[in-house]
C-alpha cells in the first residue's frame, strides 16, 4: 500500500516520489511538498496560518 503523506507547511498531498523530508538535529521529521513550502518553514520562519496560499490560512 502505497503511503500519501501531507506537507507539514502548506497540507497539501503529497504523492509517493515527490516532495522532500527534512530532520532536524532534535529528531523533529518535517515533510514539504515543494522548495518553497521548506524556505517558508524554516528559512523564513513565516506561519502557515498568514500565508493564503496554504490550507491552514486564517485558522487559530
Amino acid at each position: 500500500m502505497v503511503k500519501i503523506l501531507k506537507c507539514s507547511y502548506c497540507g497539501k498531498d503529497i504523492n509517493p516520489g515527490t516532495g522532500m523530508t527534512f530532520v532536524k538535529a532534535n529528531g523533529e521529521i518535517f515533510q514539504f511538498c515543494t522548495k518553497k513550502c521548506r524556505k517558508m518553514k524554516l528559512q523564513f520562519k513565516k506561519p502557515a496560518r498568514k500565508v493564503r496560499w496554504t490550507q491552514y490560512y486564517g485558522q487559530k
